[in-house]
């Protein structure tokens, strides 16, 4: 085997490029330490549509075999679709394969524990790293398990739907951009219950994504999206990432639709069924959004961004839901696990009871003006968020992540990468010309 490249252990999952960093070899070695490490009886895999997915898990179910753990494949899937199955059917753990968002040579792995308890380097990828790493694999079972294959996306469809009244979802004309990538395959599993008609934009699972990057978080991989929309004079839009996990919105009118804003839409769902519940938003959102949580009734509880500490606090403090600018969006009875799918149908749901077009549904909502992550390079991120906190100095200030700096008509957050040498500004301002101005002040700043 080549020498290990460690930097495809990332903080929540593996990825790195196939086949000179992440490869068959590599892959039965995880399989190896996996099972052991969970102590796991039996194991769900799922993958997405690139084309090494298969020969990874066929590395994979090797090792996990040869572990003394039961392989169940339920083949192509989503993400969220994985989580699921872990949970509904009390799997000791599961695996997706999957790069997500990456480009086509990428391929990795997300692992999850039972009840699709995600694992982090904190929580047993470095320990499966580490064996790697040094040669020193589990020994292999006396009674080697088995590969066995099942069908989940029925179910899964049944799932997510449950979350809302399916009667009451009105007839609408959306837009879906699969990218290519998982939703093309788990989008008729739930819409067939539904009385809406799907426009599909690149439905063909391909790993290679012959159209457009599956990464709907840039602008520019929403304009194919945009386009459909008003050829097709849909009520909206949604697109999808590659492994499906992740959801965004366009409106009727083909204008994008933010994460706080969904995150805020997905929270009046939440609320109407769990009234009162605590609602969850990292500190980047707008703070347009726990305005709302409060005024529907919820309690609004603010956390550091990043999925682990998302559904640590989640467990923790009993929070139905919670809600990422990213897209990515975590429910308590999702066994705390992401998924696009569910936040997509609490949407719909809102979006069917005002009986007003999209836009109009989230203009009392989206009150503010964002800037967007922009990411500035800095050669000590530490040394620069001290310069920050100075300027800013008769500021209300909180370390939370990062430095958040806030005023009464606008705030910011500068926090650093764990990866790179790059410090991530998002600004908000009651007005544009407030939010701009703020931008390029701290970002003139920041690149001193």
């Amino acid at each position: 085997m080549p020498a290990l490249d460690l930097g495809i252990f990332k903080s929540y999952d593996i990825r790195g490029i196939y086949p000179s960093e992440l490869n068959e070899d590599l892959a039965y070695r995880v399989g190896r330490c996996f099972a052991p490490l969970l102590q796991a009886k039996r194991v769900v895999v799922g993958r997405d549509m690139r084309p090494s997915g298969e020969r990874l898990f066929e590395g994979f179910a090797r090792g996990a075999c040869e572990a003394g753990a039961d392989v169940v494949d339920v083949g192509l899937v989503s993400t969220d679709a994985l989580y699921f199955a872990v949970g509904k059917y009390g799997f000791d753990g599961g695996v997706m394969i999957t790069a997500s968002h990456n480009p086509a040579r990428y391929n990795g792995m997300k692992m999850t524990r039972a009840f699709a308890e995600a694992i982090s380097l904190d929580t047993g990828l470095s320990e499966i790293r580490d064996r790697i790493a040094a040669g020193d694999l589990p020994p292999a079972a006396a009674k080697p398990g088995t590969v066995s294959q099942a069908s989940v996306l029925d179910d899964f469809g049944e799932h997510c739907l449950s979350f809302v009244d399916r009667t009451k979802i009105k007839p609408f004309k959306i837009a879906i951009d699969a990218g290519n990538g998982m939703a093309g395959a788990t989008v008729p599993h739930v819409f067939k219950h539904l009385p809406c008609e799907v426009v599909p934009l690149y439905f063909e699972l391909d790993g290679n994504f012959p159209n457009h990057p599956a990464s709907p978080i840039e602008p520019e991989n929403m304009a194919d999206l945009q386009a459909a929309v008003k050829k097709h004079d849909c009520d909206l839009g949604v697109a999808f990432d590659g492994d499906a996990d992740r959801m965004f919105l366009v409106d009727e009118n083909a204008e994008l639709i933010d994460g706080s804003t969904v995150t805020a839409l997905v929270a009046l769902s939440t609320l109407k069924h769990r009234p009162g519940a605590r609602i969850l938003y990292n500190l980047i959102c707008s703070r347009s959004l726990p305005e709302l949580i409060e005024r529907a009734g919820g309690e609004p509880v603010r956390s550091r961004v990043g999925h682990s500490m998302i559904k640590a606090t989640m467990r923790e403090r009993d929070i139905q839901f919670g809600g990422e600018h990213s897209g990515h969006f975590y429910f308590k009875d999702n066994w705390y696990a992401d998924s696009g799918m569910i936040a997509l149908m609490q949407c719909l749901e809102v979006f069917s009871e005002a009986d007003e077009p999209v836009s109009r549904v989230i203009a009392p909502i989206d009150t503010r003006f964002r800037s967007g992550e922009i990411n500035a390079t800095v050669r000590d991120a530490r040394a620069k968020m001290a310069d920050v906190e100075r300027a800013y100095a008769g500021a209300k200030i909180d370390r939370l992540d990062g430095v958040t700096i806030s005023y009464p008509d606008w705030w910011m957050n500068v926090r650093p990468s764990n990866t790179e040498p790059l410090l991530r500004l998002n600004v908000e301002g009651d007005s544009r010309e407030i939010m701009e101005r703020e931008r390029d002040r701290a970002l003139a700043l920041i690149r001193t």
